[in-house]
């Protein structure tokens, strides 16, 4: 039988407001067993992006990142983002460690290249070390992941932070007994935007479709809902999507399975 591992991806917002981030932190530092945590930081890039000058462009939600936008997600997701977290949490007693991609070589990607839209130094994961990880949350290390890899020649490449959480779920789960949960600002799902009483509990393959044919799911979710598809398929035991302020009940939330 396998161990247990959890592993949280949160989005930028949460962990880039003060309170947002004591609050989560201390959630997280509460959960039992072996743990992992993947996070964003947008917002953060963008206010040190205008501070130095620079123009962020954004296109369905993603960053184009050129050269200079490449150096300050680097500096902001790896460096101010990431050991905020991981300093919090090591004075919750959680024995954290920053990680990028290109950190152990754990994860691989390639620049994006084709497609109607040139994103810059962004990457598409290839590998993750699976084995280097297990080994790493097994000696009692709990990974803080930022959303970067590199592409093992030199380059660091952003990389969606979803695809990120996914990617290093699916990894994982030839080692443990996988938890992948996506917190947000939003209970989970929502039937209405507005209505966090309006939870879809359940999203089989079919009830993804008709949301998604209603207009209920679109922009962001999509993708993180086939992330979460794609990471069941791939031997993760459960995906779930919910607030990042029911970490300590995860019955809650929108709860992802193939049937």
């Amino acid at each position: 039988m396998k161990d247990k591992l959890t592993i949280i991806k949160v989005g930028g917002k949460i962990v880039e407001e003060p309170d947002t981030l004591a609050a989560l932190l201390r959630d997280f530092a509460a959960i039992d067993g072996f743990k992992l945590l993947v996070h964003g930081g947008g917002r953060s890039a963008t206010k040190v992006a205008l501070k130095l000058g620079l123009e962020t462009k954004m296109i369905g939600g993603r960053r184009v990142t050129d050269r200079d936008m490449l150096d300050v997600v680097t500096m902001v997701y790896g460096g101010l983002v990431n050991k905020k977290i991981v300093a919090g949490l090591q004075a919750a007693g959680v024995n954290a460690l920053g990680l990028t991609g290109a950190d152990m070589n754990v994860i691989v990607s390639h620049k994006r290249l084709g497609g109607d839209v040139d994103y810059g130094w962004v990457g598409d994961v290839d590998r993750v070390d699976g084995d280097a990880l297990a080994a790493l949350i097994r000696s009692g290390v709990v990974p803080v992941i930022a959303p970067l890899t590199h592409d093992g020649n030199g380059n660091m490449l952003n990389t969606n932070a979803d695809t990120m959480a996914g990617e290093t779920a699916k990894g994982l789960a030839g080692h443990f007994d996988v938890s992948l949960v996506f917190c947000f600002e939003k209970a989970g799902v929502l039937r209405d935007e507005n209505d966090d009483n309006s939870v879809v509990a359940k999203i089989t393959p079919d009830v993804y479709e008709s949301l998604r044919t209603e207009g209920v799911v679109a922009g962001g979710m999509i993708p993180k809902l086939d992330n979460a598809f794609d990471a069941l398929s791939s031997g993760v035991k459960s995906v779930i999507i919910t607030k990042a302020e029911a970490l300590n009940d995860l019955s809650l939330g929108s709860h992802i399975v193939c049937q």
